[in-house]
């Protein structure tokens, strides 16, 4: 995956944000568990921290709705054929993960799988294209199924296609 480039040395930063006094401010999660695997992720340069609970995840950095902040949050890795989903499940609770209006609100997202990078497009997905990214996504990661039934609602899938130049 090489989908955008790093930009390292211009002035641009890894969400693919101007540089400068225009790029976003990082923001760390508020929850310790994602601070930890994203530092250990990106400290390592991909190689560690790229599992959590022994299944395999990306790190996607995406722009607070509200805030304008760069987040860098982990999610399963969903991957098929270049294109990855982003379920936001938040564990079956009833409501969508933070995470879910940023991507609504700024769909422009940088995906980090292991040592790779790139730029991508977020967009939820429904009907049939939803339950073909949804039968991957709990193949991926099974717990899904679990956190379906126990919320009333439907967990939403977004498609991170690869950003064209």
């Amino acid at each position: 995956m090489d989908h955008g480039t790093n930009h390292e040395g211009t002035a641009h930063d890894d969400a693919g944000h101007a540089g400068g006094d225009g790029a976003p401010e990082y923001a760390p999660s508020p929850a310790q568990w994602v601070r930890d695997q994203v530092a250990l992720y990106e400290g390592s340069g991909g190689t560690d921290g790229t599992e959590l609970n022994g299944m395999p995840v990306v790190i996607v950095d995406n722009i607070g709705a509200t805030s304008g902040k760069l987040r860098k949050t982990p999610v399963m890795r969903v991957e098929h054929g270049g294109v990855y989903a982003a379920v936001a499940s938040k564990g079956g609770a009833p409501e969508n993960p933070v995470w879910y209006r940023n991507l609504t609100r700024n769909p422009r997202v940088q995906v980090r799988d292991g040592e790779a990078k790139g730029t991508f497009l977020a967009r939820e997905v429904h009907g049939d294209e939803r339950a073909v990214w949804w039968e991957r996504a709990v193949a991926a990661f099974p717990p899904y199924a679990e956190y379906q039934q126990k919320t009333t609602r439907r967990i939403p899938v977004f498609v991170l296609e690869p950003a064209s130049h």
